[in-house]
């Protein structure tokens, strides 16, 4: 008995061994790689915002929203920017921009290969227009004043004045050097084909406590500049249809004072058959 009672107490302590990594185990890094991935995502949408162009930013939008099929605003064609294909009767009778069946000859409906090859070079037009932008961070810049769609009368271009950059110097008809640059840019695309060309201008309202509100005379003196600026940049001058003045009547903006009213549209006319 007396043994027994002098034994040693035997103790076992058992360690708890836990993988992973510390009493935090692996989680800490998926949720890390939620973020960078988070933030990498971020950042790529940052840039696409300051490397697109509007026209290009509306496309991608289009694209990506399960909804809408079909661009009211985005150029024609069926790349990834997307936008409304004249000949397509679907998206026509969608768009409210015509009917099923063709363009109009002659008082007929009549669905033609020469139309629709002419709808295709517009298109190339427009293509080549959007693609300009890589070419240097200036012309990507310019395009950001610029948008195209591809309706009955044809390509139209639209090129509208920005907050912090116009598109004439002081409200006046002297142009700026970004619409310099893109006149000379439309004149060697428009060589790809042989349509007319119409130039219409238009402006914000002025306010009426002004005693002159000359937007008529404005409005009419850019599309004349234009026209001068096309021709020096080497389009034909017979292609040149017609010229004309909009003043405040057609506006872009529901708020008649947005300079985004400030627009000059250079139509790529349909060669009537």
């Amino acid at each position: 008995m007396g043994d027994k009672a002098n034994a040693p107490v035997i103790i076992i302590k058992r360690k708890k061994v836990i993988a992973g990594g510390g009493h935090h185990g692996g989680a800490w890094k998926v949720a890390y790689a939620d973020f960078v991935t988070a933030m990498m995502a971020f950042f790529l949408m940052m840039w696409l915002l300051n490397a697109t162009t509007e026209q290009q930013r509306k496309g991608l939008a289009d694209y990506f929203a399960p909804t809408i099929t079909v661009s009211r605003v985005s150029g024609g064609g069926e790349g990834m920017f997307g936008g409304t294909n004249m000949m397509s009767d679907d998206a026509l009778v969608q768009d409210g921009t015509g009917q099923s069946g063709g363009v109009p000859i002659d008082g007929d409906l009549v669905g033609t290969q020469e139309s629709a090859a002419e709808v295709a070079a517009l298109q190339e037009v427009e293509a080549l227009l959007l693609g300009i932008g890589g070419e240097s961070l200036v012309q990507q810049e310019a395009l950001r004043h610029v948008v195209t769609r591809v309706t009955d009368e044809g390509l139209i271009i639209e090129v509208f004045a920005r907050d912090d950059a116009p598109l004439f110097i002081s409200e006046s008809t002297e142009p700026a050097p970004v619409l310099i640059e893109l006149t000379t840019m439309f004149a060697r695309t428009f060589d790809l084909v042989t349509n007319p060309v119409a130039i219409e201008g238009h402006t914000r309202t002025r306010p009426l406590v002004i005693a002159e509100r000359p937007v008529w005379d404005i409005s009419t003196g850019r599309a004349e500049t234009v026209r001068r600026l096309l021709e020096a940049g080497g389009l034909d001058s017979l292609r040149i249809a017609r010229i004309t003045g909009n003043a405040d009547r057609d506006l872009a903006r529901v708020e008649a004072l947005s300079v985004r009213n400030n627009r000059i549209e250079i139509i790529l006319l349909r060669i009537e058959n």
